[in-house]
C-alpha cells in the first residue's frame, strides 16, 4: 500500500508539470499575440512617426524648392524733396516670371519725375511700359541651380520614402526581439513553477515515507536540495521575466503618445511558431526567390545615384561662359500695342574664368562620390542577396533542430517517468530520479532556446526583407 501511494506521489508532479490549466496559467487570462503587439508598435510608437514625418520634412521641402519658380512682384520708390523743390521722384516697378530652363518673362512700369533728375531716368510723363525676356545662352540654359534643386528634391522624397520604410523595420526588429525576449523568460518562469510544484510534492512524499520507515532520513534532504534549486532557479527566472516586461513596455504606446505596460494579465502567443512566419511575411519567402529590386536600401542608393548626377550636370554645365541675354520693348502705356523696333533696351552679360580650377575640382568631387556610390549599390546588393539566402538556411535549419529537440523531451520524459516507477519499486534512488528531471529540465530549456532561435530568425529575414507593411 505504501509503494502505491509514494508511486502515486511521484507521478503527480509530471502530471503537473504537462498539465496546459494550471494556475499559474489561468492566472493570465488574455493572450497578447505577436501581431495584435506589432500593430500597436506601427501604429503608436513615437519612433515610426518620427520615420513618417521625414517624409512630410521632403514634401515641405518640395514645395520651398518649388517657391524657385513662382512670379514675383517688385516695386521701389525713391524720392528727394528740399526748400520746397521736388529734385527727383524714381517709381519701379515690375512683374518676372521664372520658367523651366532658365528663361525669365518680365513686365514693367516706370514713372519718374523731377527737376534733378538723373538723364538716364528721362521717361515720358504718362511713364514708361516694359515687357521683356532674359535667356542665358551658356550656363543656366538646359540647367541651372533652381532646376537642379527641385530636381533633387523630388528625388529626396523618394529617398526618404525608402529610409522611411528602413527606419521603421529597424524599431518593428528591435520590438520583436523584446517580444521573444519576454515569451521566453515567461515559459522559462512557467517551467520553473510547475517543477518547483513537482519537488514540493516530491519532498512531502519522500518526507511521509520516512516518517513510516519506508525511507532513508538521507533522502529528505536530497528532496530538500532539489526544491532549494528549483527555487532558486524560480526566483532568478521571474526577475529576468520582470525585466522582459519593462522592456517590451518601452514599445507599447497608445494615441496621444501615452505609454502602455505590460502586467501578469497578459500571457504571449502560445502557438507563435505557427504564425510568426505569417505574421512578418516571411513564409513565401523560404521556399522561393526575391527580388531586391524594390528593396529600399537599394532604391535609397539609387536615389542617391540620381542625386549625384543631377549635381554632376550642374557641375559640368559650370564649365560653360556665363553669356545672358535681356531685351525689352518700350512703349509709353497709352501705345503700348503699337510696336515699334527702335523703342527697346538690350543687354548682355559675360563671364568666364581662365583656368576653371573651382569648377573642374567641383565636378571630379562630384564624378567620384558617384563612383562611390555606384560601387556601394553594387556591393549592397551583392551582400542582400548572401544574406537573403543564408538567413533561409538558417531558419530551415532550426526548424529541422526543433523537430530533434521536441523527440529529446518526449524520451527524457519517459526516462523520468520510468525511473520514478522504478524508484517506487525500491530499485532505484531519489538522486537518480533528480538527475532525470535535471536533464528533462535542460532540454525543455534547450527546447524553449531553439524556439526562441527560430523567431529571431524570422526577424532577421524581415529586417533584411525591410518590408514594413
Amino acid at each position: 500500500m505504501k509503494q502505491i501511494f509514494f508511486f502515486l506521489i511521484m507521478l503527480s508532479p509530471g502530471l503537473i508539470a504537462q498539465n496546459k490549466d494550471s494556475d499559474l496559467e489561468t492566472q493570465k487570462s488574455f493572450e497578447f499575440t505577436f501581431e495584435e503587439y506589432l500593430g500597436y508598435v506601427k501604429k503608436f510608437h513615437p519612433l515610426v512617426k518620427n520615420a513618417n514625418l521625414e517624409i512630410n520634412k521632403s514634401q515641405a521641402n518640395l514645395m520651398a524648392v518649388r517657391g524657385a519658380f513662382d512670379p514675383k512682384i517688385e516695386a521701389s520708390f525713391d524720392q528727394k524733396q528740399y526748400k520746397d523743390k521736388n529734385y527727383y521722384s524714381i517709381f519701379n516697378s515690375s512683374f518676372k516670371i521664372p520658367t523651366w530652363y532658365g528663361v525669365e518673362v518680365k513686365a514693367g512700369f516706370d514713372q519718374n519725375e523731377g527737376l534733378y533728375l538723373n538723364p538716364e531716368n528721362n521717361i515720358p510723363n504718362q511713364g514708361l511700359a516694359s515687357f521683356g525676356i532674359s535667356i542665358p545662352l551658356g550656363q543656366g540654359l538646359l540647367i541651372n541651380q533652381r532646376m537642379a534643386d527641385l530636381r533633387k528634391a523630388k528625388i529626396q522624397l523618394k529617398l526618404s520614402q525608402a529610409e522611411r520604410k528602413l527606419q521603421a523595420v529597424e524599431i518593428l526588429y528591435n520590438a520583436s526581439i523584446a517580444y521573444f525576449n519576454w515569451k521566453r523568460n515567461y515559459e522559462e518562469t512557467r517551467l520553473y513553477a510547475q517543477y518547483k510544484i513537482n519537488a514540493e510534492t516530491r519532498y512531502k512524499g519522500v518526507a511521509s515515507l520516512i516518517k513510516q520507515g519506508d525511507k532513508r532520513a538521507i533522502d529528505s534532504i536530497e528532496a530538500g536540495i532539489n526544491l532549494t534549486n528549483r527555487k532558486l532557479s524560480l526566483e532568478n527566472s521571474t526577475l529576468k521575466l520582470t525585466k522582459a516586461k519593462l522592456e517590451l513596455s518601452n514599445f507599447l504606446w497608445l494615441e496621444n503618445e501615452i505609454p502602455m505596460e505590460i502586467t501578469d494579465v497578459l500571457y504571449p502567443e502560445k502557438e507563435l511558431e505557427t504564425s510568426i512566419q505569417e505574421t512578418l511575411k516571411t513564409n513565401s519567402l523560404t521556399h522561393a526567390e526575391f527580388s531586391i529590386d524594390d528593396h529600399p536600401k537599394i532604391n535609397a542608393l539609387e536615389n542617391k545615384i540620381n542625386i549625384l548626377n543631377v549635381e554632376r550636370k550642374l557641375k559640368a554645365n559650370s564649365l560653360l561662359p556665363k553669356i545672358n541675354i535681356a531685351y525689352s520693348y518700350l512703349s509709353e502705356p497709352q501705345y503700348i500695342e503699337n510696336y515699334k523696333f527702335e523703342n527697346y533696351k538690350i543687354g548682355v552679360d559675360f563671364s568666364y574664368p581662365l583656368f576653371l580650377r573651382k569648377e573642374r575640382g567641383s565636378l571630379k568631387i562630384t564624378k567620384l562620390k558617384l563612383q562611390e556610390t555606384s560601387n556601394s549599390l553594387n556591393l549592397e546588393r551583392l551582400q542582400l542577396e548572401n544574406k537573403i539566402n543564408a538567413q533561409k538556411e538558417v531558419i530551415n535549419s532550426l526548424f529541422k533542430q526543433r523537430k530533434f529537440v521536441q523527440e529529446l523531451v518526449k524520451n527524457h520524459q519517459v526516462m523520468l517517468n520510468s525511473e520514478e516507477r522504478l524508484f517506487s519499486l525500491g530499485e532505484s534512488s531519489l538522486f537518480i530520479i533528480n538527475s532525470r528531471e535535471s536533464s528533462l529540465i535542460s532540454t525543455q530549456l534547450n527546447e524553449i532556446a531553439l524556439n526562441n532561435e527560430f523567431y529571431i530568425s524570422n526577424s532577421e529575414l524581415y529586417k533584411i526583407m525591410a518590408n514594413p507593411e
